[in-house]
């Protein structure tokens, strides 16, 4: 294989300038720019990773860690950090939290400490900088991942000691909105099916979806009051057990789109029509919830560009680049046929 001593030879210039003619980096004539390029295709050089990062003390890569690589919210994610990455010529390392399968979905030490495995597993190789979206972490964990590893950014997540390196959209004042919306509808019975008791978002969302009811004198009984995981499978226990105890609601709010649209089917084959009988309320405005029959109302929180500008956040970090970063990330409903006008709708 050929080294960078073959390209500065056959070019006729010195290491030194064949190799910022090659990182990028440093100035170089236009002249031996030109000659640098043609030596490295003729011999097909292909840089050294290895001797990039000793001699740079950067590996070029970002660690991205997330609870899970399936469905349909995480892989997105994971998309959306590839390409910034790459745009900025740099790679991503990813790790999650999935572990030994008879860990139960609400053992959340056991969740948290998949986490913080999955994240050392990262830092162990070296990566420049850290994303995390951990929804079992901790402030007090987050504090001490940031002594190790100032170069870390939570997504989806907010911790009050180090804000600037936090990317996330309000998830209590989505809840918020989805109580409205129902309300605006005419829905005062109402059923909600909520995700991991653990997750930081989930527990924002319900917490406002609660409070804004509780403003306009909407208390949900705990008989309609269920606990999902956000899976589809999770999605459709709980809607089971919402039929056993009887339909007397007329609309359900389910803290993920997964879940409304196991919901959605398991009403459908039990007879409960949707929304003529029971109106649905999602959260996310995943790719799927426009493909749903019918179609599902949702709270859309703009994931993929938090994920973006925290990224590009940590890349200006790293490598002193200048990308735009945003900062404000405000959800809002995305009305389609799954809602409908309630009982005590008023003109």
């Amino acid at each position: 294989m050929a080294t960078i001593k073959d390209v500065a030879r056959l070019a006729g210039v010195g290491v030194g300038t064949a190799s910022r003619a090659i990182s990028g980096n440093g100035s170089v004539s236009a002249d031996a720019l030109a000659r640098v390029n043609e030596a490295v295709a003729a011999l097909n050089f292909k840089p050294s990773t290895t001797a990039r990062a000793l001699s740079t003390r950067s590996a070029g890569m970002i660690g991205i860690y997330v609870p899970d690589f399936a469905g349909d919210f995480y892989g997105p994610i994971l998309h959306c950090v590839d390409r910034e990455l790459r745009g900025a010529s740099r790679h991503m390392v990813a790790a999650n939290g999935c572990g030994p399968a008879d860990i139960s979905i609400d053992d959340m030490e056991a969740h948290r400490q998949q986490a913080l495995d999955g994240i050392e597993f990262l830092i162990e190789r070296q990566v420049d900088g850290l994303l995390v979206m951990g929804d079992a972490l901790t402030d007090a964990d987050c504090d001490g991942l940031w002594a190790r590893m100032p170069r870390l950014v939570l997504l989806n997540q907010t911790s009050p000691s180090n804000l600037l390196h936090c990317f996330s959209s309000d998830h209590e004042l989505a809840g918020r909105l989805a109580a409205r919306a129902l309300l605006s509808k005419g829905h005062r019975e109402i059923a909600c099916i909520s995700g991991l008791q653990y997750a930081h978002d989930n527990a924002s969302r319900m917490a406002g979806f609660h409070a804004e009811l509780a403003l306009h004198g909407v208390k949900i009984p705990k008989s309609r009051q269920m606990i999902g995981d956000f899976s589809f499978d999770g999605g459709h226990a709980a809607a089971k057990k919402l039929l056993k105890k009887g339909i007397n609601f007329s609309a359900v709010f389910c803290a993920n789109d997964m879940m409304a649209m196991a919901l959605i089917s398991c009403f459908g084959h039990a007879g409960v029509r949707v929304p003529e009988e029971v109106s649905v309320m999602g959260f996310d405005d995943s790719a799927l919830a426009r493909y749903t029959h019918p179609r599902l109302t949702t709270i859309r929180i703009p994931i993929q560009r938090t994920t973006i500008s925290g990224c590009r956040f940590l890349l200006n970090q790293c490598y002193g680049l200048a990308l735009p970063v945003e900062r404000e990330f405000p959800p809002e409903v995305v009305w389609r046929e799954s809602v409908v006008d309630g009982p005590y709708l008023t003109a």
